[in-house]
């Protein structure tokens, strides 16, 4: 099966679940918010790996691997274990909020939880096409060189700025205050993984250890 095809699959079967996961709980299907995050969710991620396909098929193959199985690090295989949890966890309980409204948020603070979704999602997008080697899982491969320029520049792991912009829009823009809370594991699972990722880093990739003093913030910049 060609790597187009199992994208496909993939995609179209994430976005049922995803829809799954909202409708569902919250029992109706007008739940406008659901409605544009889907539309919202599909649409940036399609155009991004319709780019992908065409610019380098390998990023995406690497992008796919993906998971608990792919990691090889313990602490990385129980911190994705967990995260997959709270992935699940997070629309099933705005679609329960929405049901039975603990508590609603007003239409403008959605549209601020849409724009820090999709800033989130641009700024993932765009430090993998900075960095093709930045795969899913933790791994550094023989031929990998270090990025330290643009958003590498600024924070050591971008990426994961990026997805934790992602987590904090994604309640707001599902209508759901009290989904906030996932905010707290997720930092602390963000802080074990950045931790045992960089010891593994430090020792495979070279140059790493001068990168890190020259930039001192790991995912939060002035913060962390």
């Amino acid at each position: 099966m060609g790597i187009e095809l199992r994208v496909a699959i993939q995609s179209v079967l994430g976005l049922v679940a995803l829809g799954a996961l909202l409708f569902l709980p919250a029992g109706t299907f007008n739940y406008w918010q659901a409605w544009a995050f889907l539309a919202v969710y599909a649409g940036l991620s399609m155009y991004f790996t319709v780019y992908l396909l065409r610019k380098d098929k390998a990023i995406v193959e690497r992008r796919m691997r993906v998971g608990q199985k792919a990691e090889t690090r313990p602490v990385q295989k129980g911190v994705v274990a967990v995260i997959a949890v709270l992935s699940v966890a997070t629309p099933v309980f705005c679609g329960f909020d929405h049901r039975f409204g603990w508590s609603p948020v007003p239409t403008v603070i959605s549209l601020v939880g849409f724009a820090m979704f999709v800033v989130g999602l641009g700024i993932t997008m765009f430090v993998i096409i900075q960095n093709n080697y930045a795969s899913a899982n933790i791994t550094v491969e023989s031929e990998q060189k270090l990025v330290s320029t643009g958003l590498y520049g600024l924070v050591r792991h971008p990426m994961y700025m990026g997805a934790l912009l992602m987590v904090a829009g994604m309640p707001l823009a599902l209508g759901s205050w009290w989904a906030l809370a996932v905010l707290v594991p997720v930092l602390i699972l963000y802080a074990f993984r950045i931790q045992d990722e960089e010891k593994l880093l430090r020792q495979q990739l070279a140059g790493y250890g001068e990168y890190t003093q020259r930039v001192h913030y790991r995912l939060v910049p002035l913060v962390w």
